[in-house]
């Protein structure tokens, strides 16, 4: 059984991105990036549990409310949705939360951007060999900016390095599941994956959610942005992803968290005027760079 759900495929293609991966990517980057804010807005009112109840429950609803939601599942394939429910959707979005209480919005975008790592060393474990060249020189750019993006917490205290090991903990788990949905994916397609996934997440996060509930105020501003979190962040945004996955593999795919910092910070920076040192805005760019070249092809 072990052996059966810890696999990974590739991606249909091994070219450079098309116009409809950088579509993919931008979208996913804006949204995700986005998510952030939105989350520290939902604290301004709500507890972290309600935060994560809220977005998995929006998303599974707006989810398995689209049409090509019940496709058919193999009974086979019931263990790797489990497993996706807990490591993709529910301890993450449990996590991250958790961890801004600590930290601002920007670092905790930012330092998701450790997930292309994860995910190569995760992908080079299933297939048994490692990416292409070009592939690796955007991981080791990507990780020289995530280095200089988490360095200015350096002094900020043990509660802050609470928030950034949350964080990290939580990449290692979309580093897992990025590869195991992609087999998945190019079977079923991410609509009928995700929809089964974030629902079977939103039982699993109810308990938590609703000591959550019972220690938030009301606010409809907090409600309205959780709504936007859980049906674009976490349901459309994720269908989305399932099928980059699919389209590029698994780590190629996940360079859309180097540009989710980009945007995280923008708007941390624009719209609640969080401070971000000058350090981790070089790492900004080595990640950005760090995203093209790994888009290119994988051979």
């Amino acid at each position: 059984m072990t052996s059966k759900l810890l696999t990974t495929s590739e991606g249909t293609t091994d070219g450079a991105f098309s116009p409809l991966d950088w579509a993919l990517l931008a979208a996913i980057a804006g949204t995700w990036g986005a998510s952030f804010l939105l989350m520290a807005i939902g604290l301004d009112h709500f507890a972290p549990g309600a935060i994560t109840l809220g977005r998995v429950g929006f998303g599974a609803i707006i989810l398995n409310l689209l049409p090509g939601a019940r496709h058919h599942f193999d009974r086979s394939d019931y263990s790797r949705i489990v497993l996706l429910a807990v490591i993709w959707i529910a301890t993450p979005l449990t996590l991250f939360p958790i961890a801004q209480q600590w930290i601002d919005s920007s670092v905790a975008g930012m330092l998701n951007a450790a997930t292309p790592v994860l995910t190569a060393l995760v992908a080079t474990l299933m297939l048994q060999r490692p990416p292409g060249t070009k592939q690796r020189v955007g991981i080791v750019l990507g990780f020289c900016g995530v280095i200089l993006v988490s360095a200015p917490t350096i002094d900020t205290g043990n509660a802050a390095w609470l928030g950034v090991v949350l964080v990290i903990g939580a990449t290692a788990c979309y580093a897992m599941s990025i590869n195991i949905v992609a087999p998945l994916q190019q079977r079923h397609g991410s609509l009928p994956v995700l929809a089964r996934v974030q629902a079977l997440a939103a039982v699993l996060v109810l308990p938590y959610g609703a000591w959550g509930v019972r220690n938030s105020s009301f606010d409809w501003g907090s409600l309205a942005a959780v709504a936007v979190l859980g049906v674009a962040g976490t349901g459309l945004a994720y269908v989305a992803f399932g099928t980059l996955i699919g389209r590029v593999g698994g780590t190629r795919a996940s360079v859309v968290t180097y540009q989710v910092p980009v945007v995280a910070v923008m708007l941390g920076v624009t719209v609640r005027d969080e401070p971000v040192a000058a350090l981790a805005l070089v790492g900004c760019g080595l990640v950005l760079t760090s995203a093209f070249v790994s888009s290119q092809s994988g051979r």
